[in-house]
């Protein structure tokens, strides 16, 4: 059995829930969000609580059950508080810089680097090295962080490069001269 997916889901004021057939519409002050749920997970709302079921016991079913759950508190929780994700660039000359949907990185490229943003993702740059990203959608956020990360990978050596502000860079030794 799954443990994450028999925990129930509880829905905070000013959150609204709307189940159609397998489309769940979670509604909030940030905004929007819709899923669709396979059809052998069912989908309980009763009393501002949200219980997830199978429909048919197996193990893939058991581990969708979980998964879904997992899904729809983080819809929950998105437009409810939304979501933030903050990137570090550390180098001599590195920065960054943002407008409307435009981030523009100087990371060591002999031309500046420039990432739109998706529509649902919002950036901003505090004091050229730090980029914070908010949205409603964790999962397009983790994976728009993942993207700019990609750009300037933090090297091994000296740790120059993209990196999250929680990650620690485990640094190699470099080369000794001994003769």
């Amino acid at each position: 059995m799954s443990r994450i997916g028999k925990q129930p889901i509880p829905v905070p004021g000013g959150v609204n829930v709307d189940l159609q057939g397998q489309l769940i519409t979670v509604t909030g002050k940030k905004g929007t969000l819709q899923r669709n749920i396979i059809s052998d997970i069912e989908i309980l709302i009763q009393d501002n609580v949200i219980n997830v079921n199978n429909r048919v016991e197996s193990t893939r079913i058991n581990a969708f059950r979980g998964l879904t759950r997992t899904l729809i508190n983080n819809m929950i929780i998105g437009v409810a508080e939304g979501f933030k994700k903050v990137l570090v660039i550390e180098g001599v000359g590195y920065k960054a810089s943002v407008s409307g949907s435009t981030l523009t990185l100087n990371v060591g490229y002999s031309n500046p680097k420039e990432y739109m943003l998706p529509k649902d993702v919002s950036a901003a740059v505090e004091g050229n090295t730090k980029i914070v990203l908010e949205s409603i959608d964790k999962e397009l956020l983790g994976l728009t962080a993942s993207k700019i990360r990609q750009i300037r990978k933090p090297e091994p050596y000296k740790g120059k490069g993209i990196r999250y502000e929680n990650e620690h860079i485990v640094k190699k030794v470099g080369k000794s001269g001994t003769k």
